[in-house]
């Protein structure tokens, strides 16, 4: 009984190290396809990055998107200067505060984003039809739990470095 609870464990050890690795080459392959994107939208993969944040998230305000990505304000406002200049976002100034500023996406200019990547979006639609309810929640709940722990990951090395 013992062999097969040490097989067992060794089985399940070498299926989370090769989750691990997957979580790992998914992830390059991502950056490449976003680079692609971001390539062909004439961004830098930083503008694509804040642009993504802005157009799920906003609107919100500069120092919001500046924790939520990780950058210096002073890095963003270079960063927010391209996205406006090229009609990605907006910067609406708050009808009270003049000083305040709320980001948006532009939303007209989405159409083009969303179609460099819906090959991906299909073929994950595709996938995802491969499971049912119960698994795709299974699913569903590993990734953000996965994301929850990059999240606290890179908090710590924030704070680390403060």
């Amino acid at each position: 009984m013992t062999s097969v609870t040490a097989g067992d464990s060794r089985d399940r050890r070498r299926l989370t190290a090769g989750i691990k690795q997957t979580l790992r080459d998914l992830r390059n392959q991502l950056s490449i396809l976003n680079r692609q994107v971001s390539g062909r939208l004439e961004l830098r993969d930083i503008d694509l990055d804040c642009l993504d944040v802005i157009s799920r998230h906003g609107p919100m305000s500069p120092s919001a998107l500046a924790r939520q990505v990780g950058l210096h304000p002073a890095t963003l406002t270079g960063i927010l200067d391209r996205l406006e200049r090229a009609g990605w976002i907006a910067r609406d100034r708050h009808p009270t505060d003049r000083r305040a500023v709320t980001l948006r996406a532009v939303t007209a200019r989405g159409t083009e984003i969303f179609g460099l990547y819906a090959g991906m979006n299909a073929s994950l639609d595709e996938i995802c039809a491969g499971y049912d309810e119960a698994q795709l929640r299974t699913i569903a709940d590993f990734l953000d739990r996965a994301n929850a722990a990059g999240r606290d990951a890179t908090e710590e090395l924030s704070e680390a470095d403060q």
